[in-house]
């Protein structure tokens, strides 16, 4: 478990932070967005590339069950982008990027949120349009593991295998499970987060093939998220699928940066199916405590638990769709 005490990251300030959506569960380019931090894909295409790239490009992005963010982290005159995860088909983020007028070539490293097929089924995709010599990849040992979940009846649906030999050749691998602090000290990877809340338990069908078997691995501690500090807002936490609990997610930001002001919420919450849905109420009650002023629940998060936090968090909630992008 990992033992960061309180306050031990001195994250930077960042002036401002832009977040775009390159791939979630769902599209919608027509519904309005009430707050002023977001905007759909067609007004801030329009805005950046003119209204004739706009009507040139008639290909839009699509959705998968997957998730990907484009991180551009402002600080004074230099702007740092990060890559935080790559969906789970081969190229469908990349090409998100492409029908949006991204050049990935300006991401300096990645992040990959935890050891799954949905983060990570288009990485190496994503490394070879990015194209940088000696790019790093931040990853938890663990996400190396071959994995699946068992059925009721004890049988083993087999996840896809981490490409760990091949990014190994094409990247450098940056394994860690500690918090590490990126881009000039102005953001950082939680790495493992500490488990303290009640309700929050965990994987129970999750497994893992260790010493040739598979056994129970419940708590998938590879699970992490990124964390900025943007200047007069607060922390801007973003998870990927939030495996150990967007709650404990939240908590373990304000205590390994000792800032308790919490800016957005943003990324999977993890509170789709069964097993997880009893977990909404208490999720819900929590975050109306943190109060965010933004909360951009997606991915994973379930269409229950995100009706939930609409209803409990109006003024704050953003529906996410492919394509959005986010200016705080």
């Amino acid at each position: 478990m990992n033992a960061t005490k309180l306050g031990t990251i001195k994250i930077a300030e960042a002036d401002g932070v832009e977040i775009l959506s390159l791939m979630d569960n769902s599209v919608d380019f027509l519904s309005a967005i009430s707050r002023k931090e977001a905007q759909s894909f067609r007004q801030w295409t329009k805005k950046r590339h003119g209204q004739e790239w706009t009507k040139a490009h008639v290909e839009l992005p699509s959705a998968e069950h997957g998730f990907s963010m484009l991180i551009r982290i402002l600080q004074e005159d230099k702007t740092h982008c990060v890559l935080f995860d790559a969906g789970s088909s081969m190229d469908g983020m990349v090409k998100n990027a492409e029908r949006m007028g991204i050049d990935l070539n300006e991401v300096e490293s990645i992040v990959l949120s935890h050891g799954h097929y949905d983060p990570f089924g288009g990485l190496l995709s994503a490394v070879k349009a990015i194209n940088r010599a000696n790019l790093p990849v931040m990853v938890h040992p663990d996400a190396f593991k071959t994995r699946g979940t068992a059925d009721a009846k004890g049988e083993i649906r087999v996840y896809p295998e981490f490409p760990a030999e091949e990014l190994r050749h094409l990247t450098k691998m940056v394994e860690t499970r500690q918090p590490l602090l990126f881009a000039e000290n102005s953001a950082f990877v939680t790495g493992e987060i500490l488990r303290e809340t009640s309700f929050e338990k965990g994987y129970a069908q999750h497994k893992a093939l260790i010493d040739g078997a598979w056994q129970s691995e419940p708590w998938i501690r590879d699970d992490q998220a990124i964390v900025i500090n943007v200047k007069e807002k607060g922390l801007v936490v973003i998870s990927g699928c939030a495996h150990a609990g967007i709650i404990n997610t939240v908590l373990y930001a304000q205590q390994v940066t000792g800032v308790s002001r919490v800016y957005a919420v943003m990324g999977g919450f993890h509170l789709a199916g069964k097993e997880f849905e009893p977990r909404i109420k208490p999720t819900v009650q929590e975050l109306k405590w943190v109060n965010p002023a933004l909360i951009v629940p997606s991915h994973c998060t379930g269409w229950r638990a995100t009706c939930a936090l609409a209803e409990a968090l109006p003024d704050a909630f953003v529906w996410n769709s492919v394509g959005n992008l986010y200016q705080l």
